[in-house]
C-alpha cells in the first residue's frame, strides 16, 4: 500500500471539507493543492475531487438531518417543508443546465492555477463591495424564502462554474444582495450543495467509471472520510462565525492567496504551467 498516496488523499480530503462550504472556492484550492502534491494523473484526480465532494455533502445531510427528514415526511403538505424542497430543486436547475452546456469548455480553458488565482482576487473584491453595501434584510429565516428568491440564488450559483469563484461565495453573497439574512443565506447555500454537488458527483462517477479500479478504493475512501469530518467542522464553525461577523476576512484571504499564486507564477518560484 502506498502510504504517501494515502497521506496526499487525506490532505486533499481535508482541503475539500474545509473549503467546500466557505466562500473561498473548494475547486480552486483542490486544483492548486493537487498541482503542488502531484496527486494522481489529471483525469483520475478530477474524478477523485468530485467523489470526495460526496463526503462534504454527507456532512451537510447529517448536520441538517432532522430538518431534511421533516421536509421529506411532509412533502405532500403545504408548508415550510415542501417549500424548502421546491426551493432547493428550482435553485439547482440553472447551474446544472449551465454545467451540462458549458462545463467541458470551461474546464478546458479555465481549470488552471493562474486563472483560479485571478478568480480568487476578483471574487474577493466582489465580496468587499457587497459588504460595503447597506444590507437590508427582507428574509430573516430560511422558511421565509419563496420560489422567486430560490431562482435568484440559483442564477447566482451559475457563476461558480468559473473555478476559483466559489459556489458558496456566489450563493451566500447573492443571497445577501437579494435580502436574505446572513444565517438564511448561509444555510440555504449549505443545503443547495446537496442536489447540485450530489448530481454532479454521481454523473461524473458514472461517466468516468472506466478510469477506476479496485486499487483506488483506499485512496478514494481516505479522501471521502477526511472530507466528511472536516466539512462537518467547517459548517458548524461558519454558522457560529456569521452570527457576529461579516465575510470581509474571507475576501482578504482570497485576494492575498490569489496574489501569492500570481507572484509565485511570475517569479518562477512555483512552476504553475506544468
Amino acid at each position: 500500500m502506498d502510504y504517501l498516496l494515502l497521506f496526499k488523499a487525506l490532505i486533499m480530503g481535508a482541503v475539500e471539507g474545509v473549503t467546500e462550504f466557505l466562500p473561498i472556492s473548494s475547486t480552486g484550492h483542490l486544483i492548486l493543492t493537487g498541482h503542488l502534491l502531484d496527486f494522481l494523473d489529471k483525469e483520475k484526480r478530477g474524478v477523485f475531487e468530485i467523489f470526495i465532494q460526496l463526503g462534504a455533502i454527507l456532512a451537510i445531510a447529517w448536520e441538517y438531518r432532522a430538518r431534511l427528514i421533516h421536509a421529506v415526511a411532509h412533502a405532500r403538505e403545504p408548508g415550510p417543508g415542501r417549500q424548502l424542497l421546491i426551493n432547493l430543486a428550482v435553485a439547482a436547475i440553472p447551474a446544472l443546465a449551465a454545467g451540462k452546456l458549458f462545463g467541458e469548455q470551461i474546464k478546458a480553458v479555465l481549470f488552471n492555477p493562474v486563472a483560479v488565482a485571478i478568480s480568487f482576487i476578483v471574487g474577493g473584491i466582489i465580496i468587499l463591495w457587497a459588504e460595503k453595501r447597506t444590507h437590508t434584510v427582507t428574509l430573516a429565516q430560511l422558511d421565509d424564502m419563496r420560489l422567486r428568491d430560490a431562482i435568484k440564488v440559483g442564477l447566482a450559483q451559475c457563476l461558480a462554474l468559473i473555478p476559483g469563484t466559489s459556489r458558496s461565495g456566489a450563493t451566500i453573497i447573492g443571497g445577501l444582495l437579494f435580502g436574505l439574512s446572513r444565517r438564511a443565506a448561509t444555510e440555504f447555500s449549505f443545503l443547495l450543495g446537496i442536489p447540485i454537488l450530489g448530481t454532479a458527483s454521481l454523473y461524473s462517477l458514472i461517466k468516468h467509471r472506466d478510469l477506476l479500479n479496485s486499487s483506488d478504493i483506499p485512496v478514494f475512501a481516505m479522501g471521502f472520510v477526511a472530507s466528511f469530518i472536516f466539512a462537518l467542522i467547517a459548517v458548524r464553525a461558519l454558522l457560529r462565525f456569521v452570527a457576529s461577523h461579516s465575510f470581509v476576512a474571507f475576501a482578504w484571504y482570497r485576494i492575498g492567496f490569489g496574489a501569492l499564486v500570481l507572484l509565485t507564477a511570475y517569479t518562477g518560484w512555483v512552476n504553475w504551467s506544468a
